[in-house]
């Protein structure tokens, strides 16, 4: 990607956060995006951790677990640490 696309998405996202922010302040905004934030933190580390219970079955990536007693104790033992 070059610098120019980089600045025109930069503006773009810009523009996109100020028109989803609407009226919002910017102070009441920023709480409200990390939120979110701190979500996707906790999701991605959910995710890495389940991955690494995985490792040696034969399905390795928990989105493609599809047995209910495998999901069962996977949370399970993320609920325990």
């Amino acid at each position: 990607m070059s610098e120019e696309q980089k600045k025109i998405l930069e503006a773009q996202l810009w523009g996109i956060a100020n028109l989803l922010r609407g009226k919002i302040s910017a102070d009441d905004y920023r709480d409200y995006i990390l939120g979110f934030i701190f979500y996707k933190y906790l999701s991605e580390k959910q995710y890495l951790y389940a991955n690494g219970l995985l490792e040696g079955e034969e399905v390795t990536d928990y989105k493609e677990v599809t047995d209910p007693e495998i999901l069962d104790a996977i949370k399970e033992e993320s609920l325990m640490k």
